[in-house]
């Protein structure tokens, strides 16, 4: 499913942009899939019904984790993702010894519907299950068939140390591979996708093992904007505090979701 000739053809082109990209380092990979197989594999997802744990801070987004279930071709895109193929190209592209979590906690297939949108944020940076994972990147293969600007929904990065952005298109069959780190913010606006599309991706995640921590583990860290209304704002100032202790209490939904 996934291009991989053309893609080990280029990945000097590749590692130097993804390390010299701003505001933190991300890479654009086009034609990532083969493009009729892809099609194939975006004609067979249905409507999803499972919504999003990310409460008031996400809108009308839908999520399932056991996508690979939907047809051969997305069996197939999983197995490619996961592969040691793939985990030797996003090494050589970051310089560093990661691999693809192969369950993907937490990832998997997201669709935006009616005005959907995800507040800015930092992700969990520890697996909730192999502690010693930290989480490097954030691949996100977008499924947009017949995307306009108009639309709306890029992703939008944002580096807290410097405050720089951009905002990266997200037209179907693109790959952005992006940096996670504590200073790594993103999220997209609200939507203005037509009747019956979604803003669609699959999301997947890239570690690195550790010795020692060199964070404190967290959950995610939101950012709403200075517009949200003070309960948004106070729910995200004890998100972490607040998720820990349910965690503690009751497990971690994101190491749940198989």
């Amino acid at each position: 499913m996934i291009n991989f000739i053309e893609i080990e053809e280029n990945l000097e082109k590749f590692r130097l942009a993804y390390h010299i990209a701003q505001p933190f380092p991300h890479l654009i990979i086009d034609n990532f899939c083969d493009e009729e197989r892809l099609t194939i594999a975006y004609n067979s997802i249905p409507e999803l019904s499972n919504k999003s744990r990310d409460y008031v801070f996400a809108n009308n987004k839908f999520e399932k984790s056991n996508y690979k279930e939907l047809c051969p071709e997305l069996h197939e895109l999983y197995e490619d993702l996961t592969s040691e193929r793939f985990n030797h190209i996003l090494s050589f592209i970051t310089s560093k010894e990661v691999f693809v979590d192969p369950k993907n906690h937490g990832g998997g297939l997201h669709q935006g519907k009616k005005n959907s949108f995800l507040d800015m944020h930092l992700d969990f940076n520890y697996h909730p299950l192999n502690k010693d994972w930290y989480r490097e990147l954030n691949l996100l293969l977008y499924l947009n068939k017949d995307w306009k600007p108009e639309y709306r929904g890029n992703l939008k990065i944002l580096d807290l140390r410097t405050s720089n952005e951009a905002e990266l298109e997200v037209p179907f069959n693109r790959m952005i591979i992006q940096q996670c780190a504590p200073y790594t913010l993103h999220g997209y606006d609200m939507t203005a996708f037509p009747e019956g599309k979604y803003r669609t991706s699959i999301a997947t995640y890239a570690y690195q093992k550790h010795d020692h921590l060199i964070e404190k583990p967290r959950t995610t860290d939101w950012h709403p904007n200075e517009e949200s209304n003070l309960f948004k704002k106070l729910l995200a100032k004890n998100y972490n505090f607040l998720v820990s202790t349910k965690n503690k209490l009751f497990g971690s939904g994101t190491a749940k979701n198989q």
